[in-house]
């Protein structure tokens, strides 16, 4: 099977020849397919049977629970607790790993929800869902009376609390699949009647904002197909059920191309070991198909389940030294690499002549972080590249000084040029995260901390350019915040070696356990 190329991006994200791999079959319509990081299977649902099932590679296709409540939408949480949409009971439910079952909403001001469809996890641990009223129908759910008189999407709060409705309540038909952008700052929502998606802004609070149709038209009078289950790519691309199979948009908006499926496709996810698999829950089968692009990365894609308390604990143990080498827990990891961007240290970028290229070649910063990068994300640290990305002509970046003024002067790092692009070898991989400034430190105006405390890490390995500015600030203020602070020397550059010596052999020692990639990669076991 081809499938369809329309803008030549398509291809970065997919082979047109990619196989179409039947992993199961002979069931009812499945739907809800979700990746476990850690163990390595697929759960889907099967809805008019009313069972959940399982697929991994070793045992092939399994059931895990019957009756499921003829549940639709599944996702983890940061913690690996299962999110699950229930059509029977009208109810968002977590299930925990050790058997107890939650209710997180089942009703709005007073009255049932129609029936949670779609779920998706907002990193702060808030939780957003669709309720059309799929679940009140005859085989894919329980007949009965409508309780609401319209179909809404929901937030719940980090920490539960009652849902709020997030959308104007008359603006959808029947809202269903709903996805992040990478970062956050857009949440997706098609409309299965209606045929389109809609996007709107995500204000601070957790609110949305803005709304406006991102995609319509989204049928066809030849092929059976509607949007149905939504996700958003690493790269921004939103990828949705629709006819012949999957429709590919840019973030702006265009068609890039079709994935095409022998079977009408109700929803899809991203997995396998390295998240490059696509999985597609498609009517009586469930099928698989190796992708180049992986996922915007999710909260629970860290892959370490939670059994710590959340609160009354001990205080954190500090790494441990011992015989002059560093101890580290990779669960309470993550590893910062923070503007290593092709303007602060390569030849022909913005910066190239204050000899920062010069340093980093000197230093092999490149080739050094990447290798404990890879070391990392092979123990499960969490790895979060850090960007200073400013729009054309730098609009609120205050020229209060010298930095600032050069950055806004030479026009550099421009969001979308060569410049702010990460360089060659450090660009972001499946599961990565990705943070956005406008300052030196990685922790002023940006979402790293709501990331690091979603994830449970403490100890931050702080890699990047340049040393005495961005790598320092950042590890002053992670160390006054009460994180502890990792600088291994020879993942850092600056200007030049003198610069570079001076923060590390004195400003560096009052806050971070300095020490180098080898000894980190060690210590992480």
């Amino acid at each position: 099977m081809t499938h369809v190329t329309l803008r030549p991006d398509f291809e970065t994200l997919i082979d047109p020849y990619a196989p179409v791999g039947q992993v199961g079959t002979g069931f009812d319509f499945t739907e809800g397919p979700i990746w476990h990081p850690v163990h390595h299977f697929l759960l889907f649902s099967d809805m008019p049977a009313d069972v959940r099932r399982r697929w991994d590679a070793k045992r092939g296709v399994v059931e895990v629970k019957r009756p499921s409540n003829k549940c639709n939408g599944m996702t983890y949480d940061a913690e690996l607790n299962l999110i699950v949409c229930e059509h029977a009971t009208s109810s968002l439910i977590r299930e925990r790993p050790d058997g107890r079952r939650e209710v997180i909403a089942s009703h709005f001001e007073n009255q049932e929800l129609n029936s949670p469809n779609d779920v998706c996890v907002h990193s702060s641990g808030a939780i957003y869902f669709s309720d059309p009223w799929y679940g009140r129908m005859p085989v894919y759910g329980v007949e009965r009376p409508r309780q609401l008189g319209f179909q809404g999407v929901y937030r719940v709060p980090p920490g539960g609390g009652p849902p709020k409705l997030v959308v104007d309540r008359h603006l959808f038909d029947q809202p269903n699949g709903l996805c992040f952008s990478p970062d956050e700052r857009l949440l997706y929502v098609n409309d299965t009647v209606q045929a389109l998606i809609r996007v709107f802004d995500v204000e601070a609070d957790g609110s949305l904002a803005n709304a406006r149709v991102f995609a319509s038209g989204i049928r066809s009078e030849l092929e059976p197909g509607l949007p149905d289950g939504m996700k958003c790519d690493q790269r921004g691309n939103v990828w949705v059920t629709a006819p012949s199979g999957v429709w590919v948009y840019s973030p702006a908006g265009d068609l890039l191309g079709k994935v095409r499926v022998p079977e009408l496709v109700a929803n899809l996810a991203w997995g396998g070991p390295d998240f490059r698999t696509l999985y597609l829950t498609a009517t009586h089968s469930v099928y698989a198909i190796p992708v180049k692009a992986g996922p915007r990365h999710e909260p629970y894609m860290s892959g370490r389940i939670s059994t710590e308390p959340t609160t009354g604990s001990a205080p954190a143990a500090p790494p441990q030294l011992a015989s002059g080498d560093i101890q580290l827990d990779p669960r309470r990891c993550a590893m910062i690499i923070q503007d290593l961007q092709n303007d602060v240290i390569m030849e022909g970028g913005a910066f190239a002549d204050s000899g920062s290229p010069g340093h980093a070649r000197q230093q092999r910063v490149v080739d050094n972080v990447r290798r404990l990068a890879e070391a990392a994300r092979a123990r499960g640290v969490v790895i979060i590249h850090v960007w200073f990305v400013v729009e054309p002509g730098a609009p609120g970046v205050t020229l209060n000084a010298p930095l600032f003024e050069g950055l806004v002067d030479s026009g550099a790092m421009v969001r979308g040029s060569w410049g702010a692009a990460p360089v060659p070898g450090l660009e972001p991989r499946a599961g990565d995260f990705v943070v956005e400034k406008m300052r030196m430190s990685a922790w002023e105006g940006t979402r790293l901390e709501t990331i690091l405390k979603a994830t449970g890490r403490d100890m931050i390995i702080n890699t990047g350019a340049w040393t005495n500015m961005s790598v320092e600030h950042t590890a002053r203020t992670g160390a006054d915040k009460g994180y502890f602070m990792i600088v291994p020397e020879d993942c850092c550059s600056t200007m030049n070696a003198d610069w570079h010596n001076a923060s590390i052999k004195f400003a560096m020692q009052n806050v971070a356990v300095v020490t180098n990639a080898d000894a980190v990669i060690r210590g992480l076991g």
